[in-house]
């Protein structure tokens, strides 16, 4: 049995952390403009900040690839403590102006503390990052203000959740439209043409071989386009997962009435032409029969390896509550 290919080599003035769910994987660029791309889940903020002290002293930048909870949990602390926070414009006017939406927090039911963005980043620009410049390359489909990172000299590309060596990103095609899909394999389609050197996605290890890993990408993106309903039921596994995993777990008794509160729950049963109640039950029984979610003294947990939160951090305000930004 021919042995594995190994990940390919990192420049020495980036340092790389994967981490296991519910966190993003984080990329620290030293230097002298310190930065981070994403920043983990909020329940693991200090030790997200601790980590990047560690190994940089300071944060000047924080650039998000997009806003969902597992890439923004620490902005709120990095940003108290001196950061400035990057993000693609469209999600960046959207929590300027406070948007009851911002982050997909409460649709989710995921947590995010409260942040503002100092710079909204367009398709193109150019990023100064560590001692680095980096382009700007705007990825919609699964958020509308998605974007990559591409590092033209190391054929560098951080991909956020557009793809990872097992995956493709989920596409909410209820809030962001039926095409969210197409979109998304569009972004996929251009980002692949740039012919990466290294891939560094947001979950999971660095693709050994980045040409088949959008090639695998690829077909699974074009998938979801040709089956919208198997692209609601992807979305629906990937979010109950999360739930699970950032809760310890729900009683088994208490999982239907949690679910068929989500909103997030009750649009994909619109979608799929089903009672919000038979969708809660069959995907706790089809997640069940997979083995994605266990059963173990009567609460349900995600399978998936993960970290452990602990509950208090998971209280923080809805963006509906969150304070006035403040210019900065």
């Amino acid at each position: 049995m021919s042995p594995q290919p190994a990940a390919p080599a990192l420049p020495s003035w980036l340092t790389w952390w994967q981490r296991p769910f519910p966190d993003a994987n984080t990329l620290l660029l030293p230097g002298q403009r310190p930065a981070l791309v994403d920043t983990g889940f909020v329940g693991h903020a200090d030790e997200t900040a601790a980590w990047a002290r560690a190994h940089a002293g300071t944060v000047d930048l924080v650039a998000n690839t997009h806003w969902h909870s597992d890439h923004v949990g620490a902005n709120a602390l990095l940003q108290a403590r001196g950061a400035a926070i990057a993000a693609g414009a469209p999600e960046a006017e959207a929590i300027t102006r406070r948007d009851p939406g911002c982050c997909a927090a409460e649709y989710l039911d995921q947590p995010v503390a409260p942040y503002t963005v100092d710079l909204a980043l367009d398709d193109g620009q150019i990023l100064r990052l560590g001692d680095a410049d980096w382009e700007v390359v705007r990825t919609p489909g699964h958020t509308p203000g998605h974007l990559a990172l591409w590092q033209p000299e190391e054929r560098l590309l951080v991909v956020g959740d557009a793809l990872s060596d097992y995956d493709v990103g989920w596409v909410n095609l209820a809030l962001d439209g039926l095409d969210a899909a197409t979109t998304a394999l569009a972004s996929l389609k251009r980002i692949a043409d740039l012919g990466p050197r290294v891939i560094l996605p947001s979950h999971g290890p660095i693709p050994a071989d980045p040409e088949a890993a959008f090639a695998v990408a690829l077909r699974r993106a074009q998938r979801l386009v040709d089956d919208p309903d198997g692209a609601v039921w992807y979305g629906a596994r990937r979010i109950f997962a999360f739930a699970l995993m950032i809760r310890g777990g729900i009683p088994a008794n208490e999982v239907e009435p949690y679910l068929t509160a989500r909103t997030w729950l009750t649009d994909a049963a619109r979608l799929l032409n089903m009672a919000p109640e038979a969708l809660a039950a069959e995907l706790v029984t089809t997640m069940l029969h997979s083995g994605s979610i266990v059963l173990r003294h009567g609460r349900l947990h995600a399978a998936a390896a993960h970290t452990s939160v602990e509950r208090e951090t998971l209280r923080v305000p809805y963006p509906r509550a969150w304070p006035a930004a403040e210019p900065r």
